[in-house]
């Protein structure tokens, strides 16, 4: 008996010094993740603030992050894009990254937000087998990105209750859905940080006077909203002339309507909260989705995978897939020319609200040249 309870204590502690090795090699990898990418802004950026700026309880927490700020020498309205609300849709992050790093501002404003859950970029989701970065190809050499995740950290919003409950409007959701900041809209002050960064993104676009606001998304091949723009009602028009505009200069895309009924989104809370038109983008990204291969990092920037193939090729799916793939050139090129032709379009509607971007490159462009072409 004494044996076996002298042979059981040295597992245990074999077993104990086994687990902290495997953490300690593993700990600056996943430490690593904490490191932001490098931006690097271009001429055109003529200011880089914090969202602490907008909310100061937000300054020394994980949920503050820079805001890039371009304003251009003739007046006009202010245009806000948000990339990175999800840390893991990577080509609304690019196409973030490309508008600080190559846009220029000739009248109005552009407020450009690439992180917008800085906290989603410090973690990713090792059971999904999710890579931790991915690296871009550019004349200069490889350039790499975090590839994070959906949700606000656990480490820095815990736990998580087995309903979320959104505070403005009582809607219930699983209980994860309080980690996202797209279902945490318009945000609480005192709420939790995932709320807290909802509130200062909310306060910018009121104390800026934002006229336009874009959130960059990307989702599954067979999610029903893909390859569209969500748009509120006030907004509805706007992103009917940009949809017939896009859809001329071959990007096929859809439009959806905000649903009244669902709340905490940024397209749904935005339009009703603040004077701004409110829209949301989706591209196709296969590393989103549930029919997958492995989630590799060619997976994130290449874009291709058999399974959607077949998945295709059966009709189970909301978007094309072919063999061909979503490469990520192509998905952060329709964000891009979605982002300049809402610009310009708004321009045309309302000339005392138009925001004139310039030295950003077109969609063919991207696809064909590749996302590193235009980064600094």
């Amino acid at each position: 008996m004494k044996t076996s309870l002298r042979t059981g204590k040295l597992t245990g502690l074999l077993l104990i010094l086994v687990a902290a090795v495997v953490a300690a090699l593993a700990a600056p990898s996943f430490m690593a993740m904490r490191r932001p990418d490098a931006l690097h802004p271009g001429a055109g950026v003529t200011q880089t603030t914090q969202l602490s700026a907008y909310f100061p309880a937000l300054a020394g927490t994980p949920g503050d992050t820079p805001v890039y700020i371009l304003n251009g020498a003739a007046p006009g309205g202010c245009m806000l894009v948000l990339g990175g609300t999800h840390g893991d849709e990577s080509a609304g992050y690019l196409t973030a990254v490309i508008l600080l790093e190559q846009a220029k501002v000739e009248a109005g404003r552009l407020i450009v937000i690439p992180r917008a859950n800085a906290s989603g970029f410090t973690h990713n989701v090792p059971q999904e087998g999710h890579p931790q970065r991915f690296a871009v190809s550019t004349p200069r050499g490889p350039r790499t990105f975090t590839f994070g995740a959906r949700v606000t950290n656990p480490v820095h919003q815990w736990p998580d209750p087995q309903v979320y409950t959104h505070a403005a409007s009582g809607q219930t959701l699983s209980g994860i859905e309080t980690r996202n900041l797209n279902r945490a809209y318009p945000g609480r002050p005192n709420g939790t940080l995932t709320e807290r960064i909802a509130f200062g993104i909310t306060e910018l676009i009121r104390r800026e006077k934002v006229d336009l606001a874009i959130d960059l998304h990307e989702a599954a091949p067979e999610y029903p909203v893909v390859n569209t723009i969500v748009a509120h009602e006030r907004a509805s028009d706007l992103a009917a002339l940009v949809n017939m505009n896009l859809q001329a200069m071959g990007v096929a895309i859809g439009m959806e309507a905000s649903p009244k009924n669902l709340h905490g989104l940024s397209h749904r809370e935005w339009g009703d909260g603040t004077p701004a038109l409110a829209v949301l983008m989706e591209a196709t990204h296969p590393a989103m989705g549930r029919l997958r291969g492995r989630t590799s990092a060619e997976l994130v920037t290449v874009g291709k995978d058999k399974y959607y193939v077949l998945a295709s090729e059966r009709h189970r799916l909301s978007a094309p897939f072919s063999e061909t793939g979503w490469p990520l050139d192509v998905r952060v090129g329709r964000h891009l020319a979605g982002v300049c032709e809402f610009a310009r379009s708004l321009g045309e509607i309302a000339p005392d609200k138009k925001t004139v971007l310039s030295g950003l490159p077109e969609y063919q462009a991207v696809v064909k040249q590749g996302v590193g072409a235009f980064l600094n």
